[in-house]
C-alpha cells in the first residue's frame, strides 16, 4: 500500500497533471484535447498521462485512430481513506501537508 500511496502523492504533486485529472472530471477527452490548453509539446503532455496511467488515475484506450483518456476515481481512494485517517486526530491542515509532501518528495 504505502509504494501505491507514493505513486498516487508522486503524480498529484505536479500542478499540470492535477490541471489533467481536473479537465477529465467532465468527461472522457481525446490526449490532443488534454494537450491543447496547455503550452507544451504533446510528447510532454504524453509523460504527464504515462505518469497518471501508471499510478491508475487515468486509464487510456484507443478509438480508431484516437486515443482517449478517461478518469479512474477510484484510485483516489486509498489516498483518501490513508488522508482521513488523519482526522481523527486533529482537523489536516492541507497547506502545511502540502509542504510537507513537497519536501519528501524533494528529500526522497
Amino acid at each position: 500500500m504505502s509504494s501505491d500511496l507514493d505513486t498516487i502523492f508522486a503524480a498529484l504533486a505536479d500542478p499540470t497533471r492535477r490541471a489533467i485529472l481536473t479537465m477529465l472530471l467532465e468527461d472522457d477527452m481525446a490526449v490532443t484535447d488534454v494537450a491543447h490548453p496547455f503550452e507544451m509539446s504533446l510528447a510532454a503532455i504524453s509523460k504527464h498521462l504515462g505518469i497518471l496511467t501508471r499510478a491508475g488515475l487515468i486509464s487510456q484506450e484507443k478509438r480508431g485512430r484516437v486515443k482517449w483518456c478517461k478518469l479512474e476515481p477510484d484510485a483516489l481512494k486509498s489516498a483518501s481513506v490513508w488522508m482521513q485517517g488523519f482526522g481523527q486526530f486533529e482537523p489536516v491542515n492541507l497547506d502545511a501537508f502540502e509542504r510537507f509532501l513537497e519536501q519528501e518528495l524533494r528529500d526522497g
